[in-house]
């Protein structure tokens, strides 16, 4: 009987250049993008912490997700573009290796408005400590490439 998961075997593959780039936007009260804008987070600096927090998300991917093979990252870029209503988040992941980087790119994306959210929770909860107005949306892979 054949095992129901597996890893998949890519011991026959050569190391490539790879480079993904994933995106994604979380929905925030223009007051709370004010806040983060002139720096009145009270846990600190929300940029800054979100970097950091996407690229070691993605040093960790292989940790995280089950089958996913642990790769020798070579980059992980992180932009964050603060808009009136939403912050965006683009992941740029490279790699020398014998697998693609999207799922890197997607985790760093993903734990980067996590960690926004994280740290802007205070202001965006209504009087029953719900968030009616924040939202984590449109993630997505942009780019996938090899050479």
């Amino acid at each position: 009987m054949e095992d129901i998961v597996k890893m998949v075997d890519i011991s026959r593959k050569e190391d490539q250049l790879r480079i993904a780039v994933a995106s994604g936007r979380i929905k925030l009260k223009p007051e709370t993008i004010k806040k983060i804008v002139r720096g009145e987070i009270e846990k600190g600096n929300v940029i800054a912490v979100a970097k950091i927090a996407g690229i070691m998300a993605a040093k960790r991917t292989a940790t995280l997700i089950p089958l996913c093979h642990p790769i020798p990252i070579t980059n992980v870029k992180i932009n964050i573009n603060v808009e009136d209503e939403y912050v965006e988040v683009k992941a740029t992941v490279k790699a020398k290796a014998k697998t693609g980087v999207e799922i890197e790119a997607l985790t760093a994306t993903a734990t980067t408005l996590i960690t926004i959210w994280d740290m802007v929770k205070k202001y965006e909860k209504d009087v029953q400590g719900r968030y009616p107005e924040t939202e984590i949306e449109k993630i997505k892979v942009e780019l996938k490439l090899k050479e």
